[in-house]
């Protein structure tokens, strides 16, 4: 760097050799696998609620069944912050590589556990409480996941392309999303009747065991991040207390982030799990119909990202999020007007106008989870603010949705719901967060 360089800032790195390159896609498949895992089951456990939620609560009433699968998901995230934070005490402690190769055992564990499991028909409330069980655990090792993924990857990433390598994390959420719920899709279409409530919904997930292997086998072959490497004197300088230090010297970046990714998580867990169920139960279309409509509009964002990530690397990080809160105010409602019109066009339409704000706003909250955190404390900073935020109100908006909609009788309460995350953001966004695009990583940034 030029010594007239500003000290808080990096100029455009020069031309990286190819074998820095190699490193650096090596490390964006070491870190995505991990993601694609874990919103493979998000999204399969989503889109496949309501087939489960006979078999884990009496079948009386419906409405509840369903409200209870959800509500699972909504108590699990709740340990997120709990987990997430503890994982990043680790990752701060013995490095990236070593937690990240745990992290990915446990999930896949977990998960294909849950295609295991007995019904309510035959052990009663103990079905519900061992689902519960697997969702917390995983919940609790998945809050420490995505950050130290995405911390993985940026300390990786050249300083002027970091929002561009981070988009291929958040596209591998996406493909693990649009994964599940085509895999979801395909199940619901060879199992039919009793043969997919009985054991068709459980071979998806049975399929997180190879997965995993796949994700171990990667992130084997992947060397810890230069970044942590030079932080710590090649981790003979660790922080010894990092959740401690974090909160004393983060507090400032960890609540601007909360502030931020409340509204991505409303706007995301609306659309790829609340949504296609609303198609379906309340405006009648064909479950296949519903999921197919989500699955075309997360395949067209999947190329834009990245696009976006480019976009931010030259014009910052603030621009993005203040244009997406706003687009969050006003084309969601758009949207779901468009999507009343209740025919599987209308609901493509729909979808695609929706997409438009997570455009602006996914790869950069992403990028941001690590920027606004210094190296030391990098995994537990972001893991406290990504859990303390996003996590919760990932988990708690299907149900929330699902609620508001049965209270209100209409969607529009949905985005109003929206609409109050999307105003603190704005708020957050201009009046508080420094703008972290091409700073250093291992400086403190400092909310102002």
């Amino acid at each position: 760097m030029s010594a007239a360089a500003p000290p808080d800032r990096v100029l455009d790195s020069p031309q990286t050799d190819p074998q820095k390159r190699a490193a650096i896609r090596r490390a964006i498949g070491a870190g995505s696998i991990g993601n694609f895992v874990e919103q493979f089951d998000y999204g399969l456990y989503g889109y496949m609620a309501p087939i489960m939620a006979p078999a884990f609560f009496p079948e009386s009433d419906r409405t509840v069944a369903v409200l209870g699968t959800y509500a699972i998901i909504a108590i699990a995230c709740l340990f997120r912050p709990l987990g997430g934070t503890l994982v990043g005490r680790w990752g701060d402690r013995v490095g990236r590589k070593k937690t990240l190769l745990w992290t990915i055992v446990a999930m896949g564990v977990a998960t294909a556990l849950i295609g295991m499991l007995p019904t309510y028909q035959q052990i009663g409330i103990g079905a519900p409480v061992l689902l519960l069980l697997l969702r917390v655990a995983q919940g609790a090792v998945s809050g420490g996941e995505y950050v130290g993924a995405v911390a993985f990857i940026v300390e990786w990433a050249e300083p002027n392309r970091r929002a561009y390598y981070t988009s291929y994390a958040s596209n591998s959420c996406f493909v693990g999303t649009l994964a599940g719920a085509g895999t979801a899709a395909l199940t619901s279409w060879v199992f039919e009747g009793e043969a997919l409530d009985s054991y068709g919904w459980r071979l998806p997930f049975l399929l997180a065991i190879p997965l995993s292997l796949v994700g171990v086998w990667l992130r084997r072959h992947i060397e810890e991040t230069p970044e942590f490497v030079r932080a710590t004197e090649e981790g003979a300088d660790v922080v010894k207390a990092p959740i401690r230090e974090a909160l004393r010297s983060q507090w400032r970046p960890i609540l601007v982030f909360c502030g931020i990714s409340i509204m991505l998580a409303i706007l995301s867990y609306s659309w790829v799990t609340f949504y296609p169920q609303y198609l379906t139960d309340t405006l009648g279309l064909p479950r296949w119909m519903g999921l197919a409509s989500n699955a075309i509009s997360i395949a067209v964002l999947i190329p834009a990202l990245p696009l976006a990530g480019i976009l931010s690397d030259r014009i910052g990080r603030k621009p993005m999020l203040v244009t997406g809160a706003v687009l969050c105010i006003v084309l969601v409602p758009l949207a779901f007007r468009v999507g009343e019109e209740g025919t599987f066009g209308a609901a493509v339409a729909s979808q695609l106008i929706y997409i438009v704000p997570e455009f602006f706003l996914t790869g950069i909250v992403t990028v941001c989870a690590a920027e606004l955190f210094s190296t030391r404390t990098r995994f537990s900073a972001s893991a406290i603010a990504y859990n303390s935020s996003f996590s919760i109100f990932m988990g708690i908006t299907p149900f929330v949705a699902t609620l508001l909609v049965s209270t209100f009788g209409t969607i529009y309460a949905v985005w109003a719901y929206l609409a109050v995350g999307a105003l603190l953001a704005l708020v957050v966004v201009s009046a508080f967060m420094t703008e972290t695009y091409r700073s250093h990583l291992g400086a403190d940034k400092f909310a102002r």
